[in-house]
């Protein structure tokens, strides 16, 4: 395994996460706790969640992901480890989390941070990100900018003091963004710069061979102001695995919740994968072994998070830490991107 600085931070992070959304929908906590363990025997030390997992977003089971892994956190050397979780923002219906409007302002980022802290079982989070942003934006698969949504927002610089409270109080170390935009990084380091308060040092965005939108904006962004990509969702909801071109029915989160990842729904998403899936088998290389790996070479992406619903399907996903693209191989994944240029943005 190697390990990769996050920005201009001090965390240096393995170039595979684990993600957790599954924990507590899909995974009971004995699934969770094998998973961490056989991940962290690996190398593993970037662990990823949130206060709104699992998903998809439930009242019954919020929060059940952080208490998954707090049980199990409590019986590990906490300083080996780099523990990230995000506080939701507004514009989506959840209602139940925090019982309130969920804006990223002072009230709302104490009491995510202390209940975060509380579910976890720690006294301190590496890095915490704000899941998707107070204002406006488009999100999951939305891809263009509506001028007539943008709403009263918590003003950055303010975002960023509470923030900086936080950090000095010590329940936070770091800071991150997450479904951001290029706009949004910029405006992040600026207030941070001009004001003299904590620097954002990593996004958290979506990014795979089906939906490579971060080149286009916020890879400059991000390299210019040293900001680390945690990429997320790198095998498409599992689509990418080629299980959905093989059994259309099979069990994934794409069957299993329909309405859930709309983006990997939409046109040319099945002939896209099955070009790629092509590739791999002509390579002798698993589908899965062909997407992770490039992402995971892209000079942009500090760490990979992958989530996973069996053991099997993690020590898979780990295996890809031994393959190396050549340059033939990322040629001809260029040319099936020209074909299907981004089909699941």
């Amino acid at each position: 395994m190697h390990y990769r600085q996050l920005g201009t931070s001090d965390l240096r992070v393995s170039e595979i996460g684990l993600g957790t959304m599954t924990f507590g929908q899909q995974n009971t906590i004995e699934d969770a706790h094998e998973q961490l363990d056989y991940a962290v025997a690996q190398g593993v030390n970037l662990i990823d969640t949130a206060e709104m997992y699992p998903v998809p977003a439930r009242a019954e089971t919020q929060g059940a992901t952080e208490e998954f892994l707090g049980e199990w956190l409590v019986k590990q050397r906490r300083d080996r480890l780099i523990v990230a979780t995000k506080i939701a923002g507004p514009s989506r219906n959840l209602g139940w989390v925090r019982q309130g409007p969920l804006a990223v302002d002072r009230r709302n980022i104490e009491q995510a941070v202390n209940d975060s802290l509380k579910r976890l079982q720690t006294d301190y989070i590496d890095l915490y990100q704000i899941h998707w942003p107070d204002r406006y934006v488009p999100l999951f698969g939305q891809t263009e900018f509506d001028p007539n949504q943008v709403r009263e927002t918590v003003p950055i610089a303010e975002q960023l003091q509470v923030f900086a409270d936080l950090i000095q109080a010590g329940k936070i170390r770091y800071i991150g963004l997450s479904n951001e935009t290029p706009w949004g990084v910029s405006q992040f380091c600026q207030a941070a710069q001009q004001l003299n308060l904590p620097r954002v040092v990593s996004i958290q965005n979506a990014y795979s061979l089906l939906n490579r939108t971060f080149e286009n904006g916020l890879a400059e962004t991000c390299y210019y102001e040293q900001v680390g990509l945690l990429a997320y969702s790198p095998l498409g909801f599992g689509c990418l695995s080629g299980k959905y071109v093989r059994q259309p029915a099979e069990s994934g989160r794409v069957s299993l919740f329909p309405g859930f990842g709309q983006r990997y729904l939409k046109p040319h998403v099945n002939e896209a994968v099955a070009a790629y899936v092509a590739l791999a088998q002509r390579q002798h290389l698993s589908p899965v072994a062909l997407a992770l790996a490039f992402v995971r070479q892209r000079w942009f992406v500090t760490s990979t998070l992958m989530g996973a619903t069996t053991l099997e399907q993690l020590q898979e996903n780990l295996a890809s830490l031994t393959v190396q693209l050549s340059d033939e191989v990322l040629l001809e994944i260029e040319n099936i991107h020209r074909r299907y240029p981004n089909p699941a943005p």
